[in-house]
């Protein structure tokens, strides 16, 4: 079987030329002339090359292009691997690229899956933790002198304040503020936060109401 590099070869040998020669016409390195006479396309830069090459030689020698590219494709096998040359330079080894996109998106879905576990967990942190709640008025153990006091204090903005089992507003900072009635002597004074999920936090604040307050 005629194969499309001896039919090269033999045309370039009956027109007298010279792989030189044809290098220097056709601006295909000599080596790759060779190779292209030899059948050893696999020693071509590449796939494109390979066909570049061929079909040019087939051109400068006067032969019929197609004819000699049906030789060239019925001998090529493209699946093969290429080597660059010279050897050694442009060798690249194979990047698994399957595995990097599998391991690309596996650390993707973990991070989304953490990112939604952080929202959830944010947005429900009172179903798993009492409601805060800070008292700044009275101090417990404070002498009062007045039949009156204030209770103040702050606590989550979503919480319902109780102060002695009466619901008190919270304002959009959290704060709330009740003045109630004492009588005179040791009075303990019961607040109360409830968030919505029923958890709950509770106060006794004890004061000393002087007598005739």
């Amino acid at each position: 079987m005629t194969k499309a590099g001896e039919k090269l070869q033999q045309a370039r040998l009956e027109k007298g030329l010279t792989l030189e020669d044809v290098a220097k016409s056709t601006k295909i390195k000599t080596e790759f002339l060779g190779f292209i006479e030899k059948g050893e396309y696999d020693n071509l830069p590449s796939v494109s090359y390979a066909h570049g090459f061929v079909r040019n030689y087939a051109k400068f020698l006067g032969l019929p292009e197609e004819e000699t590219m049906a030789l060239f494709r019925r001998e090529f096998d493209e699946d093969k691997s290429y080597k660059v040359l010279p050897k050694g330079f442009g060798e690249t080894e194979s990047f698994p690229v399957s595995k990097f996109k599998i391991k690309q998106t596996a650390i993707l879905i973990i991070i989304i899956f953490l990112l939604f576990m952080g929202y959830i967990l944010f947005q429900y942190r009172y179903a798993f933790l009492n409601p805060t709640l800070e008292i700044v008025s009275p101090k417990n153990g404070s002498l009062v002198s007045s039949s009156e006091v204030t209770v103040s204090g702050k606590t989550d903005l979503n919480a319902t304040v109780y102060i002695e089992k009466i619901a008190v507003s919270v304002d959009q900072s959290g704060n709330f503020k009740k003045t109630i009635n004492v009588f005179p002597g040791e009075t303990t004074i019961m607040v109360s936060v409830i968030n919505k999920f029923s958890r709950e936090t509770d106060r006794q604040i004890k004061i000393n109401v002087k007598p005739g307050s």
